[in-house]
């Protein structure tokens, strides 16, 4: 088959699974325009229509569902036996696809990827940022990444980090206006800073009483993000308090721009886990990366 038409199908295969050009493209690392000119032509050359496209959705036509449903799995099997192939070089190489939070990219991934990526030339690596529980196997990355105590049972977890917590974090600026909770129950008179789930609701503050009750809080605030960081960085500035992982602001904590409170409050959490399918076969480059990211006490 000419390596046009197996760019073709590809590009098709990827519109219908996103269902959208724009993920599709970004997917390939191509243009949407260029997947889109790549489609039409797989379109032209078969003579029927495989996608019907608006201006809000992309779907499969019944022809496409069809060539989706055959040629989809031989694809996919393709990629296996190229991947397996790989596996003979004399040093491992491929890429590598984690979906985790930036809080795991900063804190776990980020201080040992340089040396990782230069004692292994042929490895590329992408970290891609996500909030949701991500179908890993759906969505094609090798791994992901959760705490300890939400991995799912069919999983294999590897260890990556050590038992952690969340940190209350202000700026002295901002206790110079507002005085220090004493208790959890005190935050409701703070302008604290949410973060938006990828489920769309903000998360809830999780502490733990002396008397080791669990507490599930709602705080309330002028301003909301959608990443840890961007709290950090709003915390920083002054504009309220931040619920962020305490390796993340502990930089901070030392040289005085930040302050923490309600410490006693705040539990140890289950370490993050690098987690994937136990079904799936190690590629030595796979293999490399777990090793070089195990959490060894």
């Amino acid at each position: 088959m000419p390596r046009d038409h197996i760019n073709q199908l590809a590009a098709f295969l990827a519109v219908a699974k996103e269902r959208s050009f724009t993920k599709a493209a970004a997917r390939l690392g191509v243009t949407p325009s260029a997947v889109s000119h790549t489609v039409t032509g797989l379109e032209e050359r078969l003579g029927v229509s495989l996608l019907s496209r608006t201006t809000r959705n992309v779907a499969a036509t019944d022809a496409g569902e069809r060539l989706q449903r055959r040629v989809g799995p031989l694809m996919e099997q393709i990629d296996a036996e190229l991947e397996d192939l790989g596996e003979l070089r004399d040093r491992p190489a491929g890429i590598i696809r984690i979906t985790c939070t930036e809080a795991v990219i900063e804190t776990v991934f980020r201080p040992k990827l340089a040396a990782f990526l230069q004692q292994y030339p042929d490895i590329q690596v992408e970290l891609s940022q996500d909030y949701a529980l991500t179908d890993i196997v759906g969505e094609k990355f090798d791994a992901g990444v959760r705490i300890g105590e939400a991995l799912e049972r069919d999983m294999v977890a590897i260890r990556i980090g050590p038992d952690w917590r969340f940190s209350v974090i202000g700026s002295p600026a901002y206790f110079e206006r507002r005085s220090s909770p004493a208790t959890p129950y005190e935050l409701s008179n703070h302008n604290c800073i949410n973060i938006r789930l990828a489920a769309g609701r903000f998360m809830r503050w999780k502490f733990r009483s002396p008397e080791d009750r669990d507490l599930h809080l709602r705080v309330e605030g002028q301003a909301a993000f959608n990443t840890t960081t961007s709290v950090l960085g709003a915390a920083l500035d002054g504009i309220g308090l931040g619920f962020v992982p305490q390796e993340l602001a502990a930089p901070y904590l030392a040289d005085g721009r930040l302050v923490e409170v309600l410490t006693d409050w705040c539990p140890m959490i289950d370490g993050f886990h690098l987690y994937y399918p136990s079904r799936k076969r190690k590629s030595p480059a796979f293999a490399a990366f777990i090793e070089a990211m195990r959490y060894r006490e």
